[in-house]
């Protein structure tokens, strides 16, 4: 009866897709036929229905890597678009491009809809009625994992951190909370204290012995979606921006990549992707939480799950960011992220995006010569919702207001709700 009622639900959901005036342009995969858009030899673009499950065949260069997913479903609008980036103060011809994730869909989910095409596949093909998955009260990965499973019929049952004066209280409707809890995700809360002797595996567990005792089948997806699985996300936007490239989008090549790094998974799927495919790019990460060290440990555990006989050190370059701590903002960073959306229309997200870009400036400012004229790819992994969260530290910041000046002899409508039009009339009809 589930099967049915989501085939129910896919089917709605891909007439309301169709619908669109501007449909999403995706990899074309072995087991879709579809029109071919863009012949590149190796692989090419076409028009994948939204929500559609199909098997899944690896870029050429990464069918080594083991194991391989067998399916995905397509849950965001891809490819993303790559733009130039003026960003002021740049080192002598470098030129800085931007890869907009944050345009990736599904309620502006960025970065983390990759990974979710291959877990929530894994989760279908598992038999799961229920997902379970753990992160900070703000988690973009939460709240874009809460709607990709009601978009599958699933349930969603959220771990979310958060401080132990607040534990206990009602956590608002405040950015990603609102879409969670619209959707009806469950929510559940642990302080940061419990979340820290526990840890987010045990914690993951703990529910879902709960909901396996209740008779349901829930499927654990990790923090921020970083399992070799997820990895697959990133590796597979390798391929699209390969794709972009060969397309003549405007530029040959890439020199390098930059992103921010919050759970390891992005960076090892694009550190690894680089390194395996014909783009060669290196790979910057601005680690917005924990340290370098941490990171390199993580992504390596990550890839040695792919079998992939790679050292973590040799595909990328990490490099702290955090500042006062995750999720915590100066009023500097603020203004920083402030100055780059008035100067260049990009809105960055204080967490994540936007502590990378202060990172990559920072370091272009110390290195001059290590960045000259190269070309620069950042990647905009999203969270805008996240800047709902800093308004009141935002207030002092954000763009001018006024009143608008009405003069007395501007013309106003009269108690009889004259217009303006007919007073001219009048007007003239006296004047006659």
């Amino acid at each position: 009866m589930r099967r049915a009622y989501a085939s129910n639900a896919t089917k709605l959901l891909l007439l309301q897709n169709q619908m669109s005036s501007s449909p999403p342009l995706r990899p074309a995969l072995a087991s879709i036929s579809s029109p071919k858009l863009m012949d590149t030899g190796d692989r090419s673009i076409s028009t994948v229905g939204f929500l559609t499950r199909r098997s899944y065949d690896p870029p050429s260069w990464a069918s080594h890597l083991n194991p391989i997913p067998s399916h995905t479903i397509s849950l965001g609008h891809l490819p993303t678009p790559i733009h130039k980036w003026n960003l002021p103060g740049l080192p002598k011809d470098t030129e800085v491009f931007i890869k907009r994730d944050d345009l990736s869909g599904m309620q502006l989910s960025g970065n983390k809809v990759r990974k979710l095409e291959f877990l929530m596949a894994d989760a279908i093909a598992q038999g799961a009625d229920c997902i379970i998955t753990i992160g900070g009260i703000q988690s973009n990965h939460c709240r874009a994992t809460a709607v990709a499973a009601k978009y599958l019929n699933l349930d969603c049952y959220l771990i979310l951190r958060t401080s132990k004066v607040l534990v206990d209280k009602d956590p608002g409707l405040t950015g990603n909370l609102l879409v969670e809890r619209l959707v009806g995700a469950h929510v559940e809360l642990v302080s940061k204290e419990e979340y820290s002797k526990i840890g987010s595996v045990a914690l993951g567990n703990l529910l879902k012995e709960r909901l396996l005792k209740e008779g349901r089948r829930p499927y654990v997806i990790p923090v921020g979606g970083s399992n070799s699985l997820g990895t697959w996300g990133y590796i597979e936007a390798i391929r699209e921006i390969e794709l972009q490239v060969q397309g003549g989008f405007g530029e040959s090549r890439f020199d390098d990549i930059v992103v921010a790094c919050g759970s390891g998974g992005t960076i090892a799927g694009l550190a690894l992707g680089s390194w395996l495919s014909k783009l060669k790019a290196k790979v910057h990460a601005f680690c917005v939480c924990d340290d370098p060290d941490y990171f390199y440990d993580y992504v390596q555990g990550l890839i040695d799950g792919l079998q992939s006989g790679l050292k973590s050190h040799n595909i990328v370059n990490i490099q702290d960011a955090k500042g006062l701590g995750y999720a915590m903002n100066t009023i500097e960073e603020l203004k920083f992220v402030k100055e780059i959306a008035t100067a260049t229309g990009v809105i960055l997200d204080p967490v994540y995006s936007g502590k990378a870009a202060i990172g990559l400036l920072k370091d272009m400012a110390e290195n001059p010569k290590k960045w000259e004229g190269r070309k620069v790819l950042f990647i905009h992994t999203g969270g805008l919702l996240g800047l709902f969260d800093k308004i009141d530290q935002m207030a002092t910041i954000a763009g001018s207001w006024r009143r608008m000046d009405l003069d007395e002899s501007v013309p106003r409508k009269d108690g009889s709700k004259q217009t303006l039009m007919n007073s001219s009339h009048k007007q003239h009809f006296r004047d006659a």
